[in-house]
């Protein structure tokens, strides 16, 4: 599957709001005026021209599901429009598919890879996807259904089982002959060896084929150490290996180590892209479990799903609040304190974010394990503390000079040190605990984290001041 996003060249053109329109951008104006004046010729001989990846970025870009189809319908070969499905967001193959018969459909995608064909049957409801099945070729068919089966976002759903194999006492001049005969295979990256059993014993590059004697054997030529994944890897741990080693791609197998099917380069872009967007998300404090929900989702269903989050952040705020009514007397008292509660709740969640930040990156990216706690925990501890000390020194200087209150001073600066401290510690320790758990970290950056970190600051802060409070008046 290829459905990534390509870079566009900028263009020096400026558009409306005064910055420079990209090559995208240009297109997407074209489009829609030829939309409008209904110069369909124009339009066809212009979507005939362009990358099937870029077509597929233009639809998700049209304002209707009519506009849409109307661009769709324009791509001439049908294997052209199967392509540029292979390239499209769900929500998007849902659109310019939805009046199409099932036969038709079958016949679209029927030159696709099988984890394409798979991937534009998962879009369609469970009956039409079954209807097209069975107009679809029997040994086609077969292979869509054996990767429909897995469950989504595992090795096994995102595999193709368009891959090269050999068996072991294959000869290297062999090899190669079967490898120039092999025009219906469109990923060969390597050549995977296989015993008897189908059982996967060693991969070979290319390039190690080519270098050998031509009478070595393929099974003396491979490491026993093969770097592979089951069906029921989880899609990121794949994307992790394959960019851990280097790959172009990885293979799959089964329980008894049955060579099963190859997840390409492509996909693991494609993978990264979306588990990148999906914690983004999460740590923003907006639960959507697809990126096409911020351009097709309904305003109420946009509402619905955020404000779950949100209210964490209301309740968090109420707490606050309550927590300076139980210190009111102390305020009342020495009302200059009321200037640092928002610079000590600011600060503390923002530098809770940053280091929550980078231990999900870790996390996501496999370098930090949890083996790593410690050293990591301490470390980012020390940081705030070196930040608080900083930042404390400066707010002691400030309310010092604006109060003529050096113990006010001292309060504020120690209550930054220790509510950063704090901060760091809750904002480390939080994902690795949901990690240890099997919960997605990301979940602990958004509103837990600063919310948490707004209620200790202020406590913290407003307790110094209560216990030297005789000597701020």
């Amino acid at each position: 599957m290829e459905r990534t996003e390509n870079k566009v060249e900028r263009q020096e053109k400026p558009v409306g709001n005064g910055r420079t329109a990209t090559r995208f951008d240009l297109i997407l104006d074209t489009v829609g005026r030829l939309l409008r004046r209904g110069a369909i010729g124009n339009l066809e001989r212009m979507v005939s021209k362009m990358h099937p990846a870029d077509v597929a970025k233009m639809l998700h870009h049209l304002n209707s599901a009519q506009e849409k189809r109307t661009v769709f319908e324009l791509i001439k070969p049908d294997s052209g429009k199967a392509k540029v499905l292979s390239e499209m967001d769900e929500a998007d193959i849902g659109d310019v598919l939805q009046d199409a018969p099932a036969a038709d459909i079958a016949m679209l995608i029927k030159d696709l890879p099988d984890d394409d064909q798979a991937y534009v049957l998962t879009t369609l409801p469970e009956e039409r996807s079954q209807e097209v099945l069975k107009l679809m070729k029997p040994e086609d068919s077969a292979e869509v259904k054996d990767l429909l089966r897995y469950e989504p976002k595992t090795a096994g759903a995102i595999m193709t089982t368009d891959f090269f194999s050999l068996p072991a006492d294959t000869k290297a001049e062999e090899a190669i002959r079967r490898l120039q005969r092999a025009t219906d295979t469109r990923n060969v990256f390597y050549v995977y060896v296989t015993d008897k059993d189908d059982k996967l014993v060693g991969v070979l590059s290319l390039r190690q084929l080519l270098l050998v004697p031509p009478e070595k054997t393929l099974g003396s030529m491979v490491k026993p150490d093969v770097i592979s994944v089951t069906t029921d890897t989880d899609q990121e741990e794949v994307a992790k290996l394959v960019a851990r080693y280097n790959l172009l791609a990885i293979p799959v197998v089964d329980k008894e180590n049955r060579l099963v099917g190859i997840i390409t380069v492509d996909d693991v872009v494609d993978i990264i892209h979306d588990a990148a967007t999906e914690d983004m998300m999460k740590m923003s404090g907006t639960q959507i479990e697809e990126e096409e929900e911020i351009m097709h989702s309904s305003v109420f269903q946009a509402v619905r799903l955020r404000v779950p989050w949100l209210l964490t952040n209301l309740i968090g705020s109420m707490v606050s609040g309550s927590i300076l009514w139980f210190f009111r007397y102390t305020i009342e008292e020495v009302v200059a304190l009321v200037t640092f509660i928002p610079v000590i709740a600011a600060m503390g969640g923002n530098v809770g974010l940053q280091s929550s930040t980078m231990i999900i990156r870790g996390l996501a990216t496999g370098r930090i394990e949890l083996s790593d706690v410690k050293r990591v925990f301490a470390r980012e501890v020390l940081i705030g503390f070196l930040i608080g000390l900083l930042c404390g020194a400066v707010t002691l200087a400030v309310a010092a000079t604006m109060h003529i209150n050096l113990h006010l001073g001292l309060v504020v600066g120690v209550a930054m040190v220790c509510a950063l401290v704090m901060s760091t510690s809750m904002a480390t320790i939080m994902p690795v605990i949901l990690k240890s758990y099997g919960v997605d970290p990301a979940v602990a950056a958004g509103p837990f984290v600063t919310t948490a970190n707004d209620i200790t600051g202020i406590t913290i802060y407003l307790s110094l001041a209560t216990a030297y409070l005789s000597y701020l008046k």
